[in-house]
């Protein structure tokens, strides 16, 4: 459901060169706040290296990316995550003998800068138990708080991500493939969840499944070679010839 026209992130002229291959090729992007924006596109049309540059996980070797009228271009991503930009990753990247419950005490310690001080005090991880609680909660995963993270699911781990995510308060959410290698049951799942945590915030998802995008996005933008193919709604772009023949002519690895 898109909100608003107030644009939150706006890139301009984004290039991203990798010795000599060019991954990213002019890309200009608006993404609304409010709304779920969609990077899709075949095997090898830029996406991740896009979210790479929007999340400043990789600096752009030309053009500029502005969050809320801030460039933001060649900031590192810690500082964006502080201006309220939160990221989950396609590979899980959890402690195995953590459990749930201390992955989200320590998320939330770390981002009310306490994180040096967070395993000497015990006052310090109950100040937190109760948004613990409720992030867990909002992610399906109140009931195990006390597993460790080596013994949850595939899908349990990518909703702790999400509730890892969501501990930074952020107001833009960027979601890396957040059904990638779930089966049926848990993609209807992560996509009621995203669907549910979407409420006062903008998200910004790479995703391969169609059926997704469809159920999630307000806006797509389908890449191809590294550039903008196509912009618009999901029943805009989906009958498009150019995403047609750009989805049936896929050949190469993404970059």
């Amino acid at each position: 459901m898109e909100t608003g026209d107030t644009t939150v992130i706006r890139a301009r002229g984004l290039v991203k060169d990798f010795h000599g291959f060019r991954a990213v090729d002019r890309v200009d992007l608006d993404v609304a706040e409010g709304t779920v924006h969609a990077l899709v596109g075949p095997n090898g049309a830029g996406k991740t290296t896009l979210f790479n540059l929007l999340s400043g996980f990789v600096p752009p070797s030309a053009g500029c990316i502005l969050l809320s009228e801030r460039d933001i271009t060649r900031l590192p991503p810690e500082r964006i995550a502080r201006l309220g930009v939160a990221r989950s990753f396609q590979i899980t990247n959890l402690f195995p003998m953590l459990t749930a419950r201390e992955h989200v005490e320590l998320a939330l310690a770390g981002h009310a800068g306490q994180g040096s001080i967070f395993w000497r005090s015990d006052r310090l991880l109950a100040r937190h138990a109760e948004r613990t609680a409720e992030l867990l909660a909002a992610v399906g995963l109140e009931g195990s708080a006390a597993d460790p993270a080596d013994t949850l699911a595939y899908g349990q781990k990518r909703a702790l991500e999400l509730a890892l995510a969501l501990a930074l308060e952020p107001t833009v959410l960027l979601l890396d493939e957040p059904t990638a290698g779930m089966g049926a049951e848990d993609v209807d799942r992560t996509v009621d969840l995203i669907g549910r945590v979407r409420a006062g915030r903008t998200v910004v998802l790479v995703e391969h499944n169609m059926n997704v995008v469809a159920r999630l996005a307000d806006r797509v933008t389908v890449l191809q070679q590294g550039q903008v193919l196509v912009e618009g709604s999901y029943a805009t772009v989906r009958d498009d010839p150019r995403v047609v023949a750009a989805y049936l002519g896929e050949s190469h690895a993404d970059h």
